[in-house]
Order: structure tokens, then sequence, then C-alpha cells
């Protein structure tokens, strides 16, 4: 194989299993903190990529303005999915929210369909053609940024989560909820919080992916059943798991795609999340602290 295509898939690869992190890290924060199965999480990430279409053709703003806007919103709708529905789910079994989640994954999905058409939607601007050479190898610019916000939100992410007072109080809730409250943590709170950030990291991926692949309302469907299997290849509620999972798949997939057709390759994810449900049911990396 030529050395320049190889690394031409691999740098492909890197950016896609980074967008499949960002969604795949919010599903794994929720579950994580709540231990609720977000279905609807998909589509947050389509609202997000619709968002930053209209943003694109309808205003002046740039790329990075159009990126922090579709993200402060998504943080926004998370605040109010968990006061309209999540907030109620707490000690009601684990069934309502999958149905409860479910439910809103098809309105939202079908009121897309209904008010934006199934038509795919690409935007144009000023980067759309811009690309970076690296010898025989060329990467578009806007791919790039798309993993630069990707290994930027991994890292907030991170600090968020192991150096604030606020994420030591999410992986206390995690652990353990009860004993969390006896010490004065609100859970209320951190769990608002925690949604709040898995919707803004999903909504992130769909702003800095519209630009790259074409937009419309199915989109969000094959990406959060593809999260799904990542997080459990990674280990329910692990959060380091699931980004680790989402690069690996990413890459491979796109190294697969050279061989094989795209139903296959597509098939791979749920063909190792079955192999590990069988072998390894905690996933690669365990669970422990879910947080």
């Amino acid at each position: 194989m030529d050395p320049s295509f190889l690394l031409q898939l691999l740098i492909n690869g890197i950016v896609i299993g980074v967008i499949y992190a960002l969604i795949a890290m919010g599903l794994s924060l929720i579950f994580g903190v709540l231990e609720i199965v977000n279905f609807a999480h998909g589509e947050f990430y389509m609202l997000g990529a619709m968002l930053a279409y209209y943003l694109s053709i309808g205003t002046t703003l740039g790329y990075w303005p159009t990126v922090a806007i579709v993200t402060a919103v998504a943080l926004c709708l998370g605040f109010v999915l968990y006061e309209a529905l999540l907030a109620s789910l707490h000690g009601e079994g684990f069934e309502r929210s999958i149905l409860l989640t479910l439910g809103l994954s098809m309105v939202l999905q079908n009121g897309a369909v209904f008010l934006f058409t199934t038509t795919p939607k690409m935007i144009a601007g000023s980067l759309t053609y811009s690309n970076v050479v690296l010898g025989s190898v060329r990467v578009p610019v806007l791919r790039l940024y798309a993993l630069g916000m990707g290994l930027a939100a991994f890292a907030a992410l991170y600090l968020i989560l192991n150096r604030t007072r606020i994420g030591k109080a999410m992986r206390g809730v995690a652990q353990n909820r009860d004993a969390a409250l006896m010490v004065g943590i609100n859970p209320h709170t951190v769990s608002r919080l925690a949604v709040a950030i898995g919707i803004g990291l999903s909504g992130l991926a769909g702003a800095v992916l519209a630009p790259v692949y074409a937009v419309d309302p199915m989109m969000g469907a094959s990406f959060v059943f593809k999260a799904f299997a990542i997080i459990i290849i990674g280990g329910l509620g692990n959060i380091s798991g699931a980004a680790i999972a989402a690069v690996a798949l990413g890459v491979l997939e796109s190294l697969m795609s050279a061989f094989l057709p795209l139903v296959l390759v597509d098939a791979f994810a749920f063909v190792a999340m079955i192999a590990i449900l069988l072998f390894r049911p905690q996933g690669l990396f365990g669970r422990g602290v879910r947080v």
C-alpha cells in the first residue's frame, strides 16, 4: 500500500474517531452520573449540525463563532432536558428511562424531518476547499479544526473531572449518590451539570462535523448506536475507555474501508461489541469508578 495513502486513511480515521468520542463521552458521562441511557443523544448531535448549517447560511458568522454558539445552545438544551425529563427518572426504573428517551428521540427526529425534509444539506464556506499539504498528503483544514476541537474537549473534560471540585462531586455521585448527599453534595445540581456537559459535547460534535459531511435529520441515528457500541467496548460509564475505544474504532474503520465494502465496515463496531459482551462484559477497561 502507498504510504501516503495509508497516512491519509490514518488521519481521516483519527478525525472521525474523535467525533465518535465526543458523542460517546457525553453519553458515557450521563450514564455514569445518572445511570440513564439517553437514546435521544444522537438527535442532539443532529440538532447541533442543523443549527450550524442554518447559522452558516443565514448569518455572516464565521466558523469559530458558529461552533461557540451551537455548543452554548446545546449546553442550555442539556439543562432543559434534565429539568424537564431526566430529573424525575432517578429511582423510577431503568426501563422507564429507556422508553422516555427513545420516545424523545422519535419526536426530535420526525420533527426535524417535518421541518427540514430529508434532503442532505452541505455547508459551503471559505474553508470548505482549504487544505494543508503534508508531502503527498492533503488534509482538509476543517478536519484539522474538528480534530483540534475534539482534543481540546477531551482535555477540558479530563481537567473538569479530575482537577475541580465539581468534577470530584460528579465522581462522588457516580460512585454513591446517597453517600454524596450525606457529605453535602447536591446530586440534583451535579446531575444537571453532567447532562448539560454531555449534551454540549454532542452539540459540539455536530457543529464541527457539519462542514465536513452532509447534514440531514437522520444523521444522529447511526452515530448514537455506534456510540452505544463504543461505550460498551470501552466499559459502561468509563469515559477514558470510551474515548480510547472511539479513536481506535475510527482508525480501524478508516483502514478497513480501503479493502472492504462500506456495509461490512459499519458492522465492525457491532461485531466487536457482541464479542466484548460475550467474553468481557465489563468492557476492555472495566468500569470501577464510572466517571
